[in-house]
């Protein structure tokens, strides 16, 4: 798929609005729209950077069934078996909880989609139904595993190859077998990922939103940094300043000094004080689609060994970018980046201190989705793929170093959502 540039700087023109705490349940309702007279002065100014957004529409969805279709006659599969989640979402736009009781969604290579839901549940299950989908329901004493082999049965999929989507629950996919058992099984990831990780203009414009959101509140949160505060004190200012710009399900990580090389932080109190390093992930999302940053910055004046590392860990950054090209495989990007560290005496392979986990990872409606930059991985990038770009380097003891930005391929090579970060003491241009 080739991203038409000039489209996705049209469905950005007129979505960027200008954009420029107490951690706690209070801080949370004011962000929902409490009183700003009780947060601190960096966060009360900021305001909401959503006007314009464009939600998917019926008709994208649309093209992606179409695609879903192709990919599934190329693979042999006769329909696709999904449950509530970001799968059924991205295809049907039908939300649902996940429970005990099965919601299916099946969607045929040919002909209508089907659902099979609980029979108490059907007057609101139609409220979210595609338009000439079918609904089949069962009561509380009835087997819903038959209910959805009936309809392989009808549409003469009994003995059909089936798609089963990755992260469906055991119970509900080993029904379905025993209900239909002359069918065949597999993964659906073919479709599914083949569909979901290359990204239209739509979607590339709504994750730019997201960005753009964390970027402002990455600004108004470090302003927040005093002697004392705690990591959650931090994080609670980075998720009210995402909430207050308009971005849902925010959430932060934060690592002081020592703690910051751990990737994913620790449960261990923090102070931060005069000269610590401060690491900062976070990433909310816009219309579901996800945004993943991280900056690394030093209360203070940085040392030449905080410096030396976070410039070591820049140029991981930058090789892994320069390699993320149409036709290079995922594989040799991790690669890139992992040279430079490892060039620089450290690792090797993920070994400490280094480098421990993969360079970066598919983000899109998913935080963390397929494909991964990682060793020995094969997946050829296309346009339209994103990937988050992370080399990371941790050294317990001292500190940890890393750089996350988020990035899109285009026919012509990666772009990133944001600007990089130029120096360690200057998270942003």
């Amino acid at each position: 798929m080739s991203i038409d540039r000039r489209q996705f700087t049209g469905l950005l023109a007129g979505m960027i609005a200008g954009s420029a705490c107490k951690p706690n349940a209070a801080a949370d309702a004011i962000a929902d729209g409490g009183d700003p007279g009780d947060l601190l002065p960096q966060l009360a100014s900021l305001k909401p950077m959503v006007d314009g957004v464009a939600p998917i529409t019926d008709a994208e969805r649309g093209r992606r069934m179409g695609r879903a279709r192709q990919l599934m006659a190329t693979q042999g599969v006769g329909a696709l078996l999904l449950e509530p989640g970001t799968n059924m979402t991205y295809f049907t736009n039908v939300r649902w909880g996940k429970s005990e009781r099965p919601f299916v969604g099946i969607i045929p290579a040919r002909g209508d989609l089907a659902f099979v839901c609980p029979a108490f549940e059907e007057a609101r299950a139609r409220e979210g139904l595609v338009k000439g989908a079918e609904l089949r329901v069962w009561q509380e004493d009835e087997s819903p595993y038959e209910v959805i082999a009936g309809i392989l049965r009808d549409r003469g999929l009994a003995t059909a190859t089936l798609g089963v989507e990755a992260q469906t629950r055991y119970f509900i996919s080993n029904g379905v077998q025993l209900a239909a058992p002359a069918a065949t099984y597999r993964n659906a990831d073919p479709v599914t990922v083949g569909c979901r990780s290359i990204k239209s203009a739509a979607e590339l414009a709504l994750m730019q939103r997201a960005s753009d959101i964390t970027v402002a509140a990455f600004g108004a949160a470090f302003a927040t940094l005093e002697k004392g505060m705690s990591q959650y004190d931090l994080s609670g200012n980075m998720t009210t300043a995402m909430k207050r710009l308009g971005g849902s399900s925010p959430w932060a990580l934060v690592g002081f000094g020592e703690a910051s090389a751990f990737p994913h932080g620790t449960s261990r109190p923090q102070k931060l004080q005069e000269g610590d390093i401060v690491l900062l992930d976070a990433g909310c999302a816009v219309q579901g689609y996800q945004s993943d940053i991280t900056r690394t910055t030093v209360y203070g004046t940085p040392t030449a060994r905080q410096t030396e590392i976070w410039n070591l860990e820049r140029r991981a950054q930058d090789a892994a970018f320069a390699a993320a090209q149409p036709g290079a495989t995922c594989g040799s990007v991790d690669a890139a980046a992992r040279k430079v560290i490892t060039d620089a005496g450290f690792g090797p392979g993920y070994e400490l201190p280094g480098l421990p986990h993969r360079t970066g990872h598919g983000i899109g409606m998913d935080g963390h989705e397929a494909p991964n930059f990682v060793k020995g991985s094969d997946v050829i990038i296309q346009p339209g793929m994103c990937f988050s770009d992370e080399p990371n380097i941790s050294i317990y003891g001292e500190f940890g170093i890393r750089l996350e930005d988020c990035l899109y391929v285009t026919d012509a090579g990666p772009k990133m959502f944001a600007q990089q970060a130029p120096s360690i003491d200057r998270p942003f241009p």
